[in-house]
């Protein structure tokens, strides 16, 4: 058996505790890089402010390896790309969606 063939048969079991299973809600994301790492900054901000400064918190941060960081970006890809489908099939007449175009939509 090669690297490969080990690697396909690897199963990862995750546990979560139930106050990490309600995970956090986040309304805004950074995202820096330094020569070494990635950082995601999640923050809930409260855009309804009018005020020149936007109140938010920090819920959670996160630095991801370069290689982790490629891999992320196609399964959110991925992901994101599965759930347009779907809307867009909700939104079809004959499922009794209308159909509706957004400037995202026009920009793909």
């Amino acid at each position: 058996m090669n690297d490969e063939d080990a690697a396909s048969e690897r199963h990862i079991n995750i546990h979560l505790s139930p106050e990490i299973m309600g995970g956090v809600y986040a309304n805004f994301a950074n995202v820096s890089h330094s020569d070494y790492e990635f950082t995601i900054t999640f923050a809930r901000v409260d855009h309804e402010v009018e005020a020149e400064e936007v109140p938010g918190v920090v819920v959670s941060r996160v630095n991801l390896s370069p290689r982790f960081t490629r891999e992320l970006i196609d399964a959110l890809e991925d992901n994101y790309s599965k759930w347009r489908t779907r809307e867009g099939i909700k939104n079809l007449p004959e499922y009794g969606g209308t159909e509706t175009h957004t400037q995202e939509d026009e920009d793909q």
